[in-house]
């Protein structure tokens, strides 16, 4: 006999990892109430676990990136007045 798979959504997925983090029921009891695999429960225990950190580091990586994007947009500025320059001097 075939089982569908059930497809869950993010916040099914982090609600469940949440409940798992609290510690107020077992994996087994939690993986009941939610209606899911015990292993399946600590999976996504563990992705929120590992995800955590992320959602507090999201603004640090959005300013870095804004910071060598500007660089680089300087550097390709520098990079076009000299071949402008060479190109003047050269008369190609």
């Amino acid at each position: 006999m075939e089982s569908i798979r059930r497809k869950h959504d993010p916040a099914f997925k982090a609600r469940v990892g949440l409940a798992a983090i609290r510690g107020d029921e077992t994996i087994a009891q939690t993986a009941a109430r939610f209606q899911v695999h015990p292993g399946q429960v600590r999976k996504w225990k563990k992705q929120v676990e590992e995800g955590a950190a992320a959602i507090f580091g999201q603004g640090q990586a959005s300013k870095n990136a804004e910071a060598l994007t500007a660089q680089l947009y300087q550097q390709i500025g520098k990079l076009k007045v000299e071949r402008d320059f060479l190109e003047s001097r050269l008369g190609s």
